[in-house]
């Protein structure tokens, strides 16, 4: 391998990579999660989907400022606001399962290599789901709701590597969706579908990527 075209950064998604998803599909998953929600608060799904309806995307796409997604979901419901943000953040953790050996091996990678999060999320499921104290372990960590954009726009995964101060061809995406893998390669970057640790292993492996 090239010098110049050598891997020095390792970009890794939260949903389904860094935080597994327990064999469910992404849709089954997102199911599960809102009627979970709306069962707690006593809902059909039809209306908690309605209560969020106003908010949800924009979260995602980061156009709306956290305070007022729950302050407006816990009006949709007359909940309080902290009761809400308990059930949203707990469900989350609920229905996610840490994938330890993926950190450890990360945190390896940052004795040689940057290490970056890239992930959509919106504010709930970030704060479940990107710990503070796994997040400050990176050297980057851009998230969709944070930032004003989301994948599979390229502008966010330039801004990934601008904050990385990488060129496309030295760093590697690691994300389990098709559609979020293809604008990375477009750009330039090394890619990995994730499946399972073991996988990814043998794939960065052969991108030259050790610990």
């Amino acid at each position: 391998m090239k010098e110049k075209n050598k891997i020095k950064a390792v970009i890794f998604d939260i949903g389904g990579v860094l935080q597994l998803e327990e064999g469910r599909s992404k849709d089954d998953l997102h199911r599960g999660i809102h009627e979970s929600i709306a069962r707690f608060f006593d809902l059909d799904l039809d209306t908690w989907f309605d209560a969020i309806d106003s908010v949800y995307a924009k979260s995602i796409e980061g156009t709306i400022k956290e305070n007022t997604v729950f302050r407006t979901i816990a009006r949709n419901i007359n909940s309080g606001i902290r009761s809400l943000q308990d059930v949203l953040i707990g469900t989350y953790e609920n229905n996610f399962k840490r994938n330890n050996e993926l950190f450890d091996f990360a945190f390896k990678l940052k004795r040689k290599y940057k290490i970056a999060i890239l992930s959509d999320q919106w504010h709930a499921s970030k704060r479940a789901l990107i710990k503070k104290e796994d997040a400050r372990r990176f050297n980057v960590v851009v998230v969709s709701c944070d930032v004003g954009m989301r994948k599979p726009n390229p502008k966010i995964y330039k801004l990934t590597l601008k904050r990385l101060k990488m060129k496309p061809e030295e760093a590697v995406f690691i994300d389990n969706r098709d559609w979020n893998i293809i604008p990375a390669k477009k750009l330039g970057m090394k890619t990995v579908l994730f499946r399972n640790n073991k996988q990814t292993f043998r794939e960065l492996k052969k991108l030259g990527v050790k610990i």
